[in-house]
């Protein structure tokens, strides 16, 4: 089976799910016994949370290829959410459209037996550079095993060009701290993009996250594709952002 037809068949059985879950919340908050008063007079799990992230990091690399010709970017994002439905944007420095990256998204996050689902529409604008944005679909699911291990595949969709991405990734959280001050995990992911007018080709990264203050991290991942000079874009020194490369990460949320 190719890896496109996976894709529409996870893609369908996520979603599916997913408003099978939408529609049994929906019933459940009709239920008088669960009108305790939150923010907004909703349910008592249901509440307005906002957050935010600041990250700097050597190399804003986006599925396998360098977004800044290897130079660093400093980047953040806005996040709200209530109850399984979510909203947020996310900006970074680029290297190309003399622009920048500002991404918006949206969707909905439930849990079903243990799995937890996420989809989603993706916004990518590049303000100054017309003809550039691209809208994709985002279905996801993952299942933490235990407390630790945690595995995921995730399908994007374009809407505007026919292609689509496909992604299996997992993380380990270790249990105890290091140092007494480092909360540590590795992870790591494969991902697939394919299309019918471009260059498919596979990508992927490993990484150690250690985590402290509470609200800080640092993380250290290495970055490869299958791509080739030509593959990469081709242009005069550019050839090389698909390369393999480490790249180092630091972060704090609030």
């Amino acid at each position: 089976m190719a890896r496109r037809e996976i894709a529409g068949i996870f893609k369908s059985t996520v979603l599916g799910a997913a408003l099978v879950a939408g529609s049994a919340l929906a019933a459940q908050a009709q239920d008088p016994g669960d009108q305790a008063f939150g923010p907004f007079g909703g349910g008592s799990g249901n509440q307005l949370e906002l957050s935010a992230t600041t990250a700097f990091t050597t190399d804003y690399v986006f599925r396998g290829i360098s977004q800044t010709n290897q130079n660093p970017a400093v980047q953040g994002s806005l996040d709200a959410s209530y109850g399984m439905f979510y909203l947020g944007m996310w900006g970074s420095n680029i290297d190309f459209a003399d622009s920048i990256e500002i991404d918006y998204y949206g969707g909905i996050a439930p849990t079903i037996g243990g799995f937890d689902l996420d989809i989603g529409v993706l916004w990518y604008t590049y303000p100054g550079a017309s003809g550039t944005d691209i809208v994709e679909i985002k279905t996801g699911g993952s299942y933490t095993f235990g407390d630790a291990f945690t595995l995921g595949v995730t399908n994007y969709w374009g809407t505007d060009s026919d292609y689509d991405v496909l992604e299996v990734g997992g993380e380990y959280v270790f249990g105890n701290k290091w140092f007494n001050f480092f909360d540590p995990s590795v992870s790591g992911l494969v991902g697939f993009q394919w299309a019918d007018a471009g260059t498919d080709y596979t990508y992927w990264n490993v990484g150690l996250t250690l985590g402290f203050l509470d609200n800080w991290a640092a993380d250290v991942r290495y970055w490869d594709t299958d791509l080739s000079d030509i593959g990469c874009g081709g242009a005069p020194g550019r050839g090389d952002n698909c390369d393999g490369r480490v790249v180092g990460t630091i972060s704090a949320s609030f």
